[in-house]
């Protein structure tokens, strides 16, 4: 099972951690801490030593109630960072849902275009399909940032995000992408209640039935906060636990702040022989 990227063809049936770089003033969790691109960068290269087997950097906050932010200033955040973080020679993401953003970072050489709206703005699609390697992440969002808990309504939650993920994909496979260069995220709290949320990890094994592999983020999200009692910067215990459930549950990359501690638990998991993706690796070849 791999997932084809612009340099990379990354082995998924071992899982992989995804290392969360915010050059934002405002993310829900870190915000400010790396705004600056000397900080971002820095950080960076502690999350590579860390053992992050993929950077995902972002300049825009998701966190629910954002406000989309300019185009250029969403470039100034992150262009320095993405230049020289990709002459490092370790797999990248763009977290965007902007298309010309996502179009020149391609144009560097990023290595995945990871999009919360999933290609679904006039545009993204385009720039996917236009390159001939370059992987990218599909993410499960009702609404938007701005507004998107004021709308989570759904008659099942699973079957619904199931099926806008399987249009989305077929959207792009009808495009001509390579199905293993796309990856898939159920999108834990972006327009979901707790509940939704916890049913999505009980729930998750039924979206392998797509076919592709999934990426999860729970990593200190609100809903952590609601079952433990306890603040944004308090929540790793949680979050690693929410981590191994999804990781039992069927993913393959798990998008985290707290790498060097997700990298441990994993260690721990595989000696102790405790199944990685349960009966979907041979599905998924």
């Amino acid at each position: 099972m791999l997932w084809q990227t612009t340099h990379h063809r990354i082995d998924l049936t071992v899982p992989k951690v995804m290392g969360i770089v915010n050059t934002t003033p405002d993310s829900f969790s870190d915000g400010g801490q790396f705004a600056d691109a000397k900080a971002a960068i820095d950080h960076c290269r502690r999350l590579i030593d860390a053992g992050a087997d993929i950077l995902d950097i972002g300049g825009e906050s998701s966190r629910p109630g954002a406000v989309s932010v300019p185009l250029d200033e969403e470039r100034r955040r992150v262009l320095p960072v993405l230049e020289a973080v990709l002459s490092m020679g370790h797999p990248v993401s763009i977290d965007t849902v902007k298309p010309d953003l996502m179009a020149e970072a391609v144009s560097l050489g990023v290595d995945i275009v990871n999009d919360i709206n999933a290609l679904r703005l006039p545009g993204a699609l385009d720039v996917v399909a236009a390159h001939p390697t370059c992987g990218v992440c599909l993410m499960h969002m009702q609404g938007e940032p701005s507004s998107m808990q004021s709308q989570a309504r759904y008659a099942d939650v699973v079957a619904d995000v199931r099926f806008m993920l399987e249009e989305r994909l077929a959207a792009l496979t009808a495009r001509g992408v390579a199905a293993e260069r796309i990856v898939l995220d159920p999108g834990i709290g972006f327009g979901k209640t707790v509940e939704h949320n916890v049913e999505l990890l009980r729930r998750q094994q039924e979206l392998l039935a797509l076919g592709r592999p999934l990426l999860v983020g729970w990593s200190r999200k609100s809903t952590l906060g609601a079952l433990t009692g306890r603040a944004v910067g308090d929540r790793l215990a949680a979050s690693l636990a929410a981590a191994l459930a999804a990781l039992a549950q069927g993913a393959s990359v798990l998008r985290v702040h707290d790498v060097a501690a997700t990298v441990d638990a994993l260690k721990v998991w595989r000696a102790a022989g405790l199944p990685i993706t349960p009966a979907t690796v041979d599905e998924l070849q």
